[in-house]
């Protein structure tokens, strides 16, 4: 018996397909193979090169010691990937949750103290349960109300926000926080003058090596032919080789007492102790709406992710195990003294593209987190926090989607409207506030787009069966049918509005062309595009029947769809109409009706 067939004998006893059915196992975990094993470590190691500088960066942002930032990378990078669908995801601390944090948990308690940690700590853990319980419930779905435009407006308004809030430390500034955007802007040119130096130098020197080693560093390797496995390694070294830089700068020249550089400083060494969020009501009631907000847009950050490297491979994911893996990373960092974690799409793709081939090289992550963390964070004590400011101003700017926001005016400007809309108020209402304001405004343009469909008169394309717009096609028409199509199912909303166009044409008004108003004896309505008539709908429409025949107009349909058909058939719509008024295609009512 060879050892594959030995392994897949004993998957059949222990019925794995028949587990994963309640308990979400990745595939990966018990299929491994050994050619696997080469791409794992490697993209394990790139991938803690980049998250051992930007997770104590994106700690700082959040209001926290930079050691907390390590301990979100620990547990939660070995979690996930026992529990998660994508392969690839790598999972930890990012720049937009971090933001939303420090704005939420900055109106409760003073950055810094221990009383903010519990409450981030507790925040994490309200996270985890309400990832977990959408997860359970599948509840998946309920993102897809969340349309592209708001969510891209949302991550461009907090990233730029987040890229701002660093110039005060790329220039050594001394500012108090605040959440309000404008304040920071007028502080920055307040104290202009009082920039150090050095500090700039020294940030300003971070962001041209990252800049270098992005894009020039990459097209010059490429030229002299070197593979793209090789050159990833390089060029994603960018922020440790800051952070050692300018540590050793600041060591050596001893720039924090000599030109007041400001360090990140002592940092504990050792893995954290257990912690234990509070379970108080009044503090858990006001930590649930900022929670349920960094889970969802948490969530989607991850999602998006994971589903598009997925596809890169033909695989998929699945958006309920998503929410349970991440509210179990999360629970992960809750309790050993992290905070809210995610997947990190720009350290996925550098995972991706490592050479990653299962969820080992998250957990190999995780691992050498926890031995950084055991023995090297007093190396970091001389980092100096313009170094990280500027790791975290070329992390996000990447995520001002300026571009999604010029394709969408072309295209649709109400996506548009949405997607600036929420920028603005992300940048002046607030983080929280902003994404919910988008999210309104998105649906009320839905409701107003819906609400008014387009509706066109058509009429037979030469001798084909084919009925097409009578404003974009030549086509013929008939006099005495009025044959109308609208292209969007029919509900509360919108049925007053194809009763009013409806009226309007037979009555001569500006709303058709005038050649199809004289002598309508007939409305056929084309039901091709509708996959749903409400009660109010219908309500509105047997109206209309009853109207149109005081008239003297008979009225038709054509081309209803089966599910449709059933209702209507069902609350006695076809018996009020008339069966013989209802055909199966439109060709075949104009022959009947018009005789063209």
């Amino acid at each position: 018996m060879t050892f594959k067939s030995l392994i897949d004998s004993i998957l059949e006893k222990l019925q794995v397909d028949r587990l994963k059915r309640y308990i979400p196992i990745p595939e990966w975990l018990f299929r491994y193979q050994s050619e696997y094993l080469v791409g794992d470590i490697i993209a394990g190691i790139i991938v803690t090169s980049l998250l051992v500088p930007q997770s104590m960066a994106y700690a700082l942002l959040a209001g926290l010691p930079p050691q907390i930032g390590l301990y979100a990378s620990m547990l939660p990078a070995i979690l996930y990937p026992l529990l998660g669908s994508s392969r690839v995801l790598a999972v930890g601390p990012a720049a937009v949750d971090s933001l939303m944090v420090a704005t939420a948990l900055g109106k409760l308690e003073p950055q810094n103290t221990p009383e903010y940690l519990i409450l981030a700590l507790t925040l994490t853990f309200l996270i985890g349960c309400i990832e977990i319980l959408m997860g359970v419930l599948r509840l998946g779905f309920l993102v897809n109300f969340l349309s592209h435009a708001v969510i891209s407006g949302f991550i461009s308004g907090a990233a730029t926000i987040i890229a701002i809030g660093q110039i005060k430390h790329l220039f050594g500034l001394k500012i108090s926080n605040t959440e309000s955007l404008f304040t920071l802007v007028l502080s920055i040119f307040r104290t202009i003058d009082r920039t150090n130096w050095v500090a700039l130098g020294l940030g300003l020197g971070s962001i041209a090596i990252l800049l270098f080693f992005n894009y020039p560093l990459v097209k010059w390797l490429k030229r002299r032919r070197w593979s793209d496995r090789a050159i990833l390694p390089v060029s994603k070294s960018a922020p440790l080789l800051v952070v050692i830089v300018g540590t050793l700068l600041v060591w050596a020249l001893h720039l924090d007492r000599a030109a007041g550089v400001k360090v990140v400083g002592d940092i504990p060494s050792g893995l954290p102790h257990f912690s234990f969020p509070i379970f108080d009501l009044s503090t858990l009631e006001t930590l649930l709406p900022i929670a349920l907000a960094i889970s969802l847009v948490g969530y989607l950050e991850g999602f998006a992710g994971a589903q598009s490297l997925a596809r890169k491979r033909r695989e998929k994911v699945s958006a309920n195990r998503e929410f349970i893996a991440l509210g179990v990373a999360n629970l992960g960092a809750a309790f050993s003294g992290g905070y809210p974690v995610t997947g990190g799409l720009g350290r996925s793709v550098v995972n991706f593209a490592a050479g990653a081939n299962t969820g080992l090289a998250s957990i190999i992550t995780g691992l050498l987190v926890i031995v950084i963390v055991m023995f090297l964070t007093p190396m970091f004590y001389f980092l100096p926090q313009t170094c990280l400011a500027a790791i975290i101003i070329i992390a996000v700017y990447k995520l001002i989607d300026l571009a999604t926001f010029r394709r969408m005016w072309l295209y649709d400007k109400a996506d548009a409207i949405a997607w600036l809309t929420t920028f603005i108020a992300v940048l002046f209402v607030g983080v929280e506030k902003g994404i919910l304001l988008g999210a309104i405004v998105a649906l009320v343009l839905h409701l107003w787009r819906t609400s008014h469909p387009h509706i066109a008169i058509v009429g037979r394309l030469g001798e084909t069966e084919h009925f097409r717009n009578v404003l974009r096609y030549d086509v013929k028409t008939s006099p005495q049918v009025l044959a109308i199509r609208v292209d969007e199912s029919l509900y509360f909303a919108n049925a007053k509005y194809l009763e009013t166009y409806i009226f309007n044409a037979i009555a001569n008004r500006e709303a058709t062309p005038l050649e199809y108003r004289p002598d309508v004896k007939k409305i056929l309505l084309v039901c091709s595009a509708i996959n749903l008539i409400d009660a109010s709908a219908l309500e509105i429409l047997e109206s209309l029947i009853f109207d149109l025949r005081l008239l003297g107009i008979q009225f038709y349909m054509s081309e209803v769809k089966g599910p449709v058909m059933d209702k209507l058939r069902k609350i006695g719509f076809v018996d009020y109409l008339g069966e013989e008024r209802i055909f199966l295609s439109t060709d075949r009512a104009m022959r009947e009706l018009a005789g063209i």
